[in-house]
């Protein structure tokens, strides 16, 4: 077992784990811990806890110190830099006619070095701005070209259902997802529909897709032939909740009535199987 205190960085829900050096964090301390780019701040998620060696990463890098108040005081300026920063290379990105959407500036902890975080359509040739920022700063300079949901996370935003984007308040890593999740659990293929905030598809897909898929393959095929109680009938749609199924049944006198079936009241060969996944990530244009 291995000794570790889980810390969570601004911009970032994910947890990176650190050895606490015999010291004791509690949830919500601000602390300096040793990074591969210096000195950062970052905040204690997970207070000191025995985890299996296999979840650490080795070797664990310390943490130097539970954060002062003039740590406080350099990050509360670090912030406040921010925005002027933002608005002199927006500035001077329009003066050099590079197309590129700035999204957020960052000092590192000791001022050594500032990044910026941009968005744009294709590769940008930001040399000439990156020597005009270092002389106006006087720091390193390091621009990083981020996708639409890194924007998104990074700056927050609403979701359709109301609630802030799961990238912004829980989500650690971005999920693979795909067509295929919105196909299985039956929702329309309306971009406007699947689409999040950033354009991209929406994160909740994944989270009952384990539950749609297992299902889905359960239930008939729409179209397919089923007997019933009440005779042969043609399946037209499929509740994957409730797991029924309406089914158009022929009666007696030769007319048809649908009627729900529960999944166990069916007789059918024929299963839905998975449909075509070759547009992962993407999402058709409006």
């Amino acid at each position: 077992m291995a000794m570790i205190v889980g810390i969570k960085f601004r911009n970032s829900n994910k947890v990176y784990y650190f050895d606490p050096v015999g010291n004791e964090f509690c949830e919500g301390d601000g602390v300096i811990v040793e990074t591969a780019r210096g000195q950062e701040y970052g905040t204690v998620s997970i207070p000191n806890r025995e985890v299996d060696e296999k979840e650490v990463v080795s070797p664990l890098k310390p943490v130097v110190r539970k954060a002062t108040d003039e740590d406080e005081k350099r990050l509360q300026k670090n912030l406040a830099d921010r925005e002027p920063a933002l608005r002199t290379i927006r500035e001077k990105a329009a003066e050099l006619g590079l197309n590129m959407k700035l999204v957020d500036a960052e000092y590192t902890f000791d001022r050594s070095k500032l990044i910026f975080y941009f968005t744009a359509d294709g590769r940008v040739d930001f040399r000439e701005l990156v020597r005009a920022l270092a002389s106006i700063f006087k720091v390193r300079i390091e621009l990083r070209q981020i996708y639409e949901r890194d924007d998104t996370k990074m700056r927050g935003a609403l979701a359709a259902c109301g609630r802030p984007c799961c990238c912004t308040t829980h989500l650690p890593d971005f999920e693979k997802v795909s067509i295929k999740m919105a196909k299985v659990q039956g929702l329309s293929l309306n971009p406007q529909k699947i689409s999040g905030v950033c354009g991209r598809l929406l994160c909740c897909l994944k989270y009952e897709n384990e539950y749609y898929s297992e299902v889905y393959k359960k239930m008939p095929k729409i179209g397919s032939k089923v007997h019933t109680a009440d005779g042969d009938g043609v399946v037209e749609s499929n509740d994957m909740i409730k797991q029924t199924s309406r089914v158009r049944v022929l009666t007696k006198d030769g007319s048809y009535d649908v009627k729900t079936y529960k999944l166990e009241e069916l007789k059918t060969t024929a299963r839905q199987t998975e449909p075509d996944d070759s547009a992962e990530e993407d999402v058709p244009k409006a």
